[in-house]
């Protein structure tokens, strides 16, 4: 044989006699399904360089197993999740993440329900104790609970509320309408209640329904596009009190764009991430997991938003779940891990899934932000819980 063949032969041998497990073991890929273009890309865009982020700082990590975020586009269509996640479905992968809203999270469920592990990234959806569905953040109807506390502990009594007619709103209008009927909202009412279709290009007339009932503070429920319809509503129509919305709404993006008509106090809700000072006492758990989140966005040259918050826990518990579980593990084995995990320090809160069952977080770790033009960033302005600072 020629020496060049025979280096070959050698070569060829060589690998094949290497033991399977000295190798090194290929990464762990998990599926991502989020809307990267059409109207909720602004919150999938932002998601998905959360996960790049989080996916390099965990295979930094000591250890051995390793993950890669592969991501896959449902324009911001519930039809083309449900197309991705029978795709997905093919390759039984253990653990599946997606989408970013809950039309399209609900969508997947009845797909991958047996065959995956789902951890949708949008708070909006109440998976069934015990399933294989979890969910990220802090519930929606928490989150209307501590508004409705912190505006209640201001002195406000009369508040209006719009919501749009899509899934997201409609989860929220139900939020509230229960939050209301609390003991201990005695005496707060809903002075007008209305909604408006995510593609209407105006809310006049909600907004005239809602100024002639003489609220002391608005909530919107609602996110991206139609949320820049009800502000410049809701400023053009001459309504002048605090407005309160959703975290979805946190992103820098968004806060650029409605600069020119944002109402002089917007609120949002939110979970315990955004950068604080010494007003706020947080878990150290907490911050120990907030530290390398702000130092890698630091070194990527951007700053996180809510983008971060809903995605960076999700990722880095699915990689917590899949290193426990070990190789080949299957959906339910995955199911089991996470729903054992109690004491879990992330960027938004100390998880535990025994007694939050599919979500491991309640409305004690949320807390109310204010959005400071000048600063370029949210302010927390209540403690976890809700009440005022």
């Amino acid at each position: 044989m020629k020496p060049r063949s025979l280096l070959r032969t050698a070569l060829l041998a060589a690998v094949c006699s290497t033991p399977i497990g000295a190798r090194a073991a290929e990464p762990i890929e998990i599926p991502v399904v989020l809307p990267l273009t059409g109207g909720a890309a602004f919150l999938g865009q932002g998601e998905r360089k959360a996960l790049e982020i989080a996916e390099s700082v965990a295979n930094a990590e000591a250890d051995p197993v390793k993950v890669h975020f592969t991501f896959n586009d449902d324009q911001s269509s519930p039809q083309v999740a449900v197309q991705l996640a029978n795709q997905i479905k093919a390759k039984s992968p253990p653990v599946v993440l997606g989408s970013a809203i809950v039309a399209m999270c609900n969508a997947m469920v009845p797909v991958l329900q047996e065959s995956s592990v789902q951890y949708c990234l949008s708070p909006g959806i109440h998976p069934a104790d015990g399933s294989r569905v979890f969910t990220s953040f802090i519930s929606t109807h928490d989150l209307a609970r501590v508004l409705v506390r912190y505006y209640r502990l201001r002195g406000f009594k009369r508040i209006a509320l719009i919501t749009s007619t899509d899934a997201s709103g409609q989860d929220g209008r139900q939020g509230f309408e229960e939050a209301m009927k609390l003991p201990e909202n005695d005496g707060v009412a809903l002075s007008a209640s209305v909604q408006f279709n995510p593609s209407d290009v105006s809310v006049a007339a909600q907004v005239q329904q809602m100024k002639s009932s003489n609220p002391q503070a608005v909530i919107v429920w609602t996110s991206g596009a139609p949320m820049g319809t009800v502000l410049k509503g809701i400023v053009q129509g001459g309504l002048d009190v605090p407005v309160g919305t959703t975290d979805a709404n946190m992103t820098f993006p968004q806060m650029a764009q409605y600069a020119s008509f944002m109402p002089a106090e917007m609120l949002f809700m939110s979970s315990e991430w955004p950068p604080h000072g010494a007003e706020v006492t947080l878990d150290p758990k907490v911050v120990a997991a907030q530290a390398p989140m702000f130092a890698a966005y630091q070194a990527a040259g951007v700053s996180p938003d809510i983008a971060a918050a809903l995605a960076w826990d999700p990722g880095m518990l699915a990689i917590a779940a899949l290193r426990k579980a070990g190789p080949g593990a299957t959906p339910e084995q995955i199911r089991a891990v996470m729903a054992g995990i109690t004491g879990w320090g992330g960027i938004n809160g100390v998880y535990d899934f025994v007694k939050m069952p599919q979500r491991g977080l309640d409305e004690n770790d949320s807390v109310v932000t204010r959005w400071v033009a000048d600063k370029k960033a949210w302010v927390i302005v209540s403690k976890p819980g809700g009440a005022p600072l």
